[in-house]
């Protein structure tokens, strides 16, 4: 199974309901992370047409980010080769505060609740595989990764 498949069936079926704190398992959970993975993916990789998420320092300032605001143990566990904390909704809030996140639910064509939900499952999943030896990977390295998701997640007809 390739990176990006990993990723959507990874999250698939695993976002939580915003409104009730509750995992859900419903098909606008594919779509919200179809939505977001090209946003997310362009904002690891530092790129301004991220919208929201432009000027986080791509990967390596996102993971400073989550560290600076008290969620170190949690971002390098996803950077790192063992299992992944969580990233819960709040701590969403609280990195990206509410004007970032909201440039990024209307950069994806979601709602607010819909993108700080799907950040939450999004993020570690999608840095985990993008650092698969343990270390944040150098830009060059990063951006080919990200262009290569970008390719697959264009062409795949099951991610739409």
């Amino acid at each position: 199974m390739g990176l990006l498949s990993q990723i959507l069936a990874g999250l698939s079926g695993n976002a939580e309901d915003p409104s009730r704190g509750t995992r859900r398992n419903d098909s606008s959970t594919s779509q919200i992370v179809t939505a977001l993975l090209p946003v997310v993916l362009g904002m690891l990789a530092n790129r301004s047409s991220a919208g929201g998420g432009a000027g986080m320092g791509g990967l390596g300032g996102l993971i400073e980010q989550f560290a600076n605001r008290g969620y170190s143990s949690q971002a390098h566990s996803w950077v790192g080769t063992g299992a992944n904390e969580p990233l819960s909704p709040a701590m969403v809030d609280d990195v990206f505060g509410d004007d970032r996140l909201a440039q990024i639910a209307q950069r994806a064509g979601i709602s607010t609740d819909e993108a700080r939900a799907g950040l939450s499952q999004i993020l570690p999943d999608a840095i985990d595989h993008l650092t698969p030896d343990g270390e944040v990977p150098s830009m060059e390295s990063l951006s080919s990764n990200v262009d290569d998701f970008l390719s697959r997640l264009s062409s795949d007809p099951g991610a739409r």
